[in-house]
């Protein structure tokens, strides 16, 4: 199975899943941790696929989505982004709908929290 599949197949078969750099309990850039941490916070059950394991697999996932930069967020298949757009998205709320729209179980307080800790 070439890496494309691989990947095409993780992320159609996991609701959330994370290609970073490192784990979610141990990232190893501050992009990942700083996306790790928002999902970790809120309570998202997620799937972290640690790209610095498998270089195939850091270079796949690039060509997969054609983004340039790691971290990546999938939900339901869909490319949602990196650190920046993951940022916002959250600050604006956007994530929330997102997850609420796809069905992903998440703490909508702790959504919160981080909207008043950053206004």
């Amino acid at each position: 199975m070439s890496v494309q599949d691989q990947i095409r197949e993780k992320v159609d078969s996991t609701d959330v899943v994370l290609f970073m750099k490192g784990s979610k309990t141990m990232p190893q850039c501050g992009f990942s941790s700083r996306v790790a941490g928002v999902l970790n916070f809120m309570g998202v059950e997620y799937t972290d696929i640690d790209v610095l394991a498998d270089p195939d697999v850091r270079q796949g996932i690039k060509d997969f989505s054609d983004w340039p930069t790691i971290p990546q967020l999938y939900v339901k298949g869909e490319f949602v982004g990196g650190c920046d757009i993951i940022t916002e998205m959250t600050l604006s709320g956007e994530l929330d709908q997102l997850f609420d729209a796809k069905g992903v179980t998440y703490d909508k307080d702790a959504a919160n929290k981080i909207r008043e800790a950053n206004t």
